[in-house]
């Protein structure tokens, strides 16, 4: 392939598993034939680099390739829409819902991973099919500038924890998601403080918005609520004829709610006539990206369990090479990128690698097989070397260096990762497991993991109850509420795959790349392993690869 223009040149440098300085790249593209002046770059380096300097390509010069033609080191200012991380994005590529065609040596059909449409509902729980959009490009793609690409984070608590454990820090958590919940609510009713609503007279419209400090059933099936504000407590009843009976199936303790009614004749209990949760709204519009790009979304690798897949995983990196995955510019990882170790009983019996590091450094040696000029970011998760309690901060340094392949972006568990404009939610999913515990099975599931995450969306909050197996790191504000709207909601943890839209938020359970562990068969667990579901962010559409 011509190597003319200094995109190409990164694109080749990816392919071969480099990334590259800037000036690098320059004087490359300077040199009267930048084809074998990479050559011989890459021959200069050593074996273990993988980042190629301008001092490896000027070592080829000084032994006699071709030195640039008109480039120095200064030119390399006069290029700012090209970089390490600017691949050619605009090299033309077919859909990617075509099958996949074999492209390079040695591919046979089963190699070509197949689409599938996973457990895919709306948020009503009705079937609804994957969609995939053709991506097309100009007539010459291939000598246009490549985008600069941006990744920005919010809501990082990496380097911010401020947290002691003592009981002030709590009740500040709990003052601040109820502060910032309350004031999605305060425009759908005529809020009252607790203390305020005691004292108002028998038989008045009353408005609250509280915590959920308690839920119970009267000995007449009826349903008690009591909410909890900065002023103190006060019971809600729902009756069972009423429509939103059902609603209360929905609540979990410590989430955030407004109800309206009716005070009682003696003042001493609301009567619900309607509840709010703080949701998103039905008229919410994503963004989405001004170019056909596209991200994979991929969670739970689990190196260093026997069952890691790691057939599977070179299968996904082989395919992130081909010219078909050529518009997969972005690789985010919601967590567990190792098995970790005591995670769970008799652990140790499961594992392929039993140190630590040690599996940091296989699942480095992996992320090494994907392309080079791959935007990657990564969370942790509860089988990471970080602290349990969420929200996690991102891996410390000794990890990060290990782990330094391709310069991943490490952020903290949650954070909303904005790219091509599009915000990604990525939460590793601990509190899945919560809110499949305590929902009705039609609301949530392990076989539905996105119906889980709706319910997430609706409260507004990733990790609403408080104890069980959700542990909860007190800060000086509350990380873990949704106080802006996502466009797309990531998670993992539960192994399963699953995926749809609610409100118009895509919200995506990417599943595992570990089979099915002991383990996993003592509670039942089935995982779904081998998928990539890959996200048009053009289009916030999802076509979902299988690998395994």
């Amino acid at each position: 392939m011509p190597l003319e223009t200094p995109a190409r040149i990164v694109r080749e440098l990816a392919r071969r598993g480099y990334n590259a300085e800037r000036e690098a790249v320059t004087l490359l593209a300077g040199a009267s034939n930048p084809a074998a002046a990479l050559d011989a770059a890459v021959e200069t380096a050593p074996d273990d680099a993988l980042r190629l300097t301008a001092a490896h390509v000027r070592a080829t010069f000084d032994a006699g390739t071709d030195a640039p033609a008109a480039a120095t080191p200064a030119d390399a200012s006069t290029d700012d829409a090209t970089t390490e991380d600017s691949p050619d994005a605009t090299t033309q590529h077919p859909s990617v819902s075509t099958p996949a065609t074999p492209t390079q040596p040695g591919t046979s059909d089963a190699d070509v991973p197949v689409e599938t449409k996973g457990s895919r509902t709306d948020e009503n729980g009705e079937s609804a099919p994957a969609t995939t959009t053709p991506i097309s490009d100009g007539d010459d793609p291939a000598d246009a500038d490549p985008p600069a690409r941006d990744v920005s984070v919010a809501g990082d608590i990496t380097g911010r924890s401020t947290g002691t454990g003592e009981y002030g820090d709590f009740v500040s958590v709990f003052r601040d998601r109820y502060e910032t919940l309350s004031g999605k609510l305060r425009g759908r009713v005529n809020h009252r403080p607790a203390s305020a609503v005691a004292d108002m007279p028998g038989g008045s419209d009353a408005a609250m918005i509280g915590l959920v400090n308690d839920v119970r059933s009267s000995a007449n099936g009826h349903w008690i609520v009591e909410l909890e504000d900065t002023t103190g407590t006060f019971p809600c009843l729902i009756t069972k004829d009423r429509d939103i009976a059902g609603l209360v199936d929905e609540l979990l303790l410590d989430e955030c709610i407004a109800v309206e009614g009716t005070l009682s004749d003696d003042a001493g209990i609301v009567f619900v006539d309607a509840l709010h949760f703080p949701d998103v709204p039905r008229t919410y519009s994503p963004s989405t990206a001004d170019r056909p790009v596209q991200a994979a979304l991929v969670s739970d690798v689990h190196v260093g369990s026997q069952e890691f897949m790691a057939d599977a995983w070179g299968r996904f990196a082989d395919w992130l090479h081909t010219d078909e995955a050529a518009a997969v510019e972005y690789l985010l990882i919601a967590g567990d990128m190792v098995e970790g170790v005591g995670v769970y009983p008799n652990q140790d019996e499961e594992l392929d690698i039993v140190d630590i590091y040690d599996q940091y450094d296989r699942f480095s040696e992996h992320l090494k097989e994907v392309p080079g000029d791959l935007k990657i970011v990564m969370i942790p998760g509860n089988h990471d070397a970080v602290r349990l309690a969420e929200p996690q901060p991102g891996f410390d340094e000794e990890l990060r260096e290990i782990m330094s392949a391709h310069d991943p972006r490490i952020v903290g568990n949650p954070s909303t990762v904005t790219i091509e404009g599009v915000s990604v939610l990525m939460y590793h999913g601990v509190s899945l497991d919560e809110v499949i515990a305590e929902l009705p099975e039609e609301k949530a599931s392990y076989d539905h993991p996105h119906r889980a995450m709706y319910q997430l969306l609706k409260k507004r909050h990733v990790a609403p109850k408080y104890g069980g197996h959700m542990r909860l790191a007190p800060e000086d504000r509350d990380y873990l509420v949704l106080d802006d709207v996502p466009d797309v909601f990531h998670t993992g943890h539960v192994h399963k795959l699953g995926y749809g839209k609610y409100h118009n938020v895509l919200a995506v359970n990417s599943g595992c790349w570990q089979a099915q562990t002991e383990f996993q068969k003592s509670v039942n667990i089935d995982p779904d392993a081998g998928f990539a579901p890959i996200v048009d962010l053009d289009t916030l559409d999802l076509t979902v690869r299988k690998f395994a």
